[in-house]
């Protein structure tokens, strides 16, 4: 795969998540939700971590960690 088709795979990812919660059709503290952007954001700090972009790799590391966050947050609200 193509540097250019991971980064389109992981802002999809991300942007349907979004675009599907502006819809109403996705909330935004659902596992569908939060993993898509958490597989997104993973991806592409690995992509701008590779090509030396440090502004991205801030941007996309710390959001891979706040949907962490929220993936690790829904799990602990879970019904045990």
């Amino acid at each position: 795969m193509t540097e250019q088709a991971v980064q389109i795979v992981g802002a999809i990812l991300i942007l349907v998540g979004f675009v599907l919660s502006q819809l109403r059709r996705l909330a935004q503290d659902s596992y569908p939700y939060l993993l898509a952007n958490l597989a997104g954001a993973i991806i592409l700090t690995v992509d701008a971590w590779r090509g030396r972009q440090w502004g991205f790799v801030l941007l996309e590391g710390v959001w891979s960690l706040v949907s962490l966050w929220g993936v690790v947050a829904r799990g602990a609200r879970a019904p045990h």
